[in-house]
């Protein structure tokens, strides 16, 4: 049996690139760069981690494809475009996520659970198309690779959606009211470093767990009732 070069964990940010994220492009673009320095910065947690950024609106478009920030060089491109199709990123992710994980395991690592971190500023402009996919996606009996989402909403995103994306209530989280949204999203990649940072290191503990840190001016999404 071959030998097993270390466990992964794979890390997915999703960036909505709709129409309405046109005025806040330069803060995603230097999230997303800020992102990769960090894990280029820290080696021995890069080495635990494999990251892929993927863009989307009425489809979804790879930025970055799942990779080991040790040696990638290249900056995840944010293009605005289209609407909010949440089915969309659900849809890729069925596919894509499964693949990535075998691949992986392909060339001799073990892989932890996935983890999925959601960046929206609107409502799914595809009504609840997306709720069956999504729910496949999460189900662990159907889907082995089913991944923990974390999801953060801005702008027009209602809490009720978040929770309903994350695959946790703690894991679903919205912008304070009042917040600008460019200062939200600059939050948003902050605390999503952190959360890898503290996720690499906990890998080399005994007991490995995922470590979510709230985004500064950001809220425990809370639905109505």
């Amino acid at each position: 049996m071959p030998d097993v070069k270390g466990v992964l964990l794979p890390a997915y940010v999703l960036a909505d690139e709709s129409g309405s994220m046109g005025p806040y492009r330069r803060e995603l673009s230097d999230g997303l760069l800020s992102l990769c320095e960090a894990l280029r910065a820290e080696p021995m947690i890069a080495a635990k981690l494999r990251l892929a950024v993927l863009g989307f609106s009425e489809d979804v478009q790879v930025r970055l494809a799942i990779a080991d920030m040790r040696t990638e060089t290249t900056v995840p491109q944010v293009i605005i475009r289209g609407v909010t199709n949440y089915g969309a990123v659900f849809n890729d992710l069925l596919y894509r996520i499964p693949a990535d994980v075998q691949w992986l395991r392909g060339q001799g690592y073990k892989v932890h659970r996935p983890v999925v971190f959601f960046l929206s500023d609107g409502q799914p402009t595809d009504g609840n198309g997306w709720r069956t996919t999504h729910a496949t996606l999460v189900d662990r009996a159907q889907t082995p690779a089913a991944p923990n989402i974390i999801s953060c909403g801005i702008g027009d995103a209602k809490p009720a959606t978040m929770i309903d994306v994350a695959t946790s209530e703690q894991f679903a989280f919205v912008a304070r009211p009042g917040v600008n949204i460019g200062a939200a999203i600059s939050e948003f990649f902050a605390a999503l470093v952190s959360s890898l940072v503290e996720s690499g290191q906990a890998l080399n503990s005994a007991n490995p767990t995922l470590v979510i840190n709230r985004p500064d001016q950001f809220t425990m999404a809370i639905d109505e009732v």
